[in-house]
C-alpha cells in the first residue's frame, strides 16, 4: 500500500515536471490575448455611456489590432483552436463595439 502511494506520487511529480512549462506557456498566452482585447474596453465604454468625448488614441488601437492579428496567425499555424476561437470572438466585439460608436 505505502509503495501504490509513493509511486503515486512520483507519477504526479513527473507529470508536473514535463508538461507544467508547456500548459503555464500556453495559458499565459492566452490570457494575453484576452488582455489585449480588454484593453480598449474601458474607454470604449466610457465613450458610450458619455462619461468622456475622448475616443482611444488611434496608434495604440492600431498596435492593438496588430498584435492580435499576430497572435492570430500564430494560432493559426499551430492550428490552436482556443486561442483562434477567442481571438475571432475578440475581433468580433471589438468590431461590433467600434460600430455601435460610429453608427450612434
Amino acid at each position: 500500500m505505502n509503495y501504490s502511494i509513493l509511486k503515486f506520487f512520483v507519477l504526479i511529480k513527473k507529470f508536473f515536471l514535463d508538461h507544467l512549462k508547456s500548459l503555464t506557456a500556453d495559458t499565459l498566452g492566452w490570457m494575453a490575448a484576452i488582455v489585449l482585447h480588454l484593453s480598449t474596453m474601458p474607454s470604449m465604454l466610457a465613450l458610450m455611456s458619455g462619461l468622456t468625448d475622448k475616443p482611444p488614441n488611434i496608434d495604440l488601437v492600431l498596435f492593438i489590432y496588430a498584435s492580435l492579428v499576430l497572435l492570430f496567425g500564430r494560432a493559426i499555424l499551430l492550428k490552436d483552436q482556443l486561442n483562434i476561437i477567442t481571438i475571432g470572438i475578440g475581433f468580433i466585439a471589438q468590431s461590433a463595439l467600434m460600430a455601435l460608436l460610429l453608427f450612434k
